[in-house]
């Protein structure tokens, strides 16, 4: 199944931020290098935007099913507006410096430069797939919270990705009279 800017635009919309979002927004850089700055839960990470999507778009090709396609656009599309809300944006941009900072100490390599595998297995040793999710929690909830809950959430609030699991219509996207009158398939 392909996802499409369409989709992307049905998953923001669900959040209420609207189709024009998904094409009117501007990047904010926090570095020079795009390489996230390595640190502990205490200190600050900046990371950029250009850098934020790549591992998200990583992590998406590990968390989505793999009959899903077109993810890299769909994942930009989505996380552009995303990045630019006040709070949430530096929260995944904070998440996405704690993978890279993770990925860079236990394997020495940037996250998205991982095979698949990896990835996942980062994920898993990190906690995130068993975490609460938790803005102000620990790393693990953090990373759940901002970037593994918004790529779900992205997805299947999408129609595709609201397809794979029987959501014919997701929230934010209009079916019609005719798609809540006939029983399931």
């Amino acid at each position: 199944m392909e996802l499409s800017r369409r989709d992307a635009v049905a998953a923001l919309a669900a959040l209420g931020l609207g189709g024009g979002a998904a094409a009117m927004y501007t990047r904010r850089d926090g570095g020079d290098d795009g390489d996230p700055q390595s640190g502990t839960e205490d200190e600050e990470i900046d990371v950029r935007d250009d850098h934020a999507e790549r591992v998200a778009v990583a992590a998406a090709e590990v968390l989505y099913p793999s009959q899903v396609t077109g993810v890299e656009q769909f994942v930009t599309e989505f996380l552009g507006p995303r990045l630019n809300q006040d709070g949430h944006g530096d929260g995944i941009r904070e998440a996405v410096g704690i993978v890279g900072d993770r990925a860079q100490r236990w394997y020495g390599a940037e996250f998205d430069a991982l095979d698949p595998d990896r990835r996942d297995q980062l994920l898993r040793e990190m906690g995130v797939d068993t975490a609460d999710e938790a803005p102000d929690g620990t790393d693990a909830e953090r990373v759940r919270y901002y970037l593994v809950n918004d790529l779900l959430l992205a997805l299947y609030a999408s129609p595709t990705g609201g397809e794979l699991v029987g959501i014919e219509n997701p929230q934010g996207h209009p079916g019609g009279t005719d798609s809540y009158q006939r029983g399931p398939p």
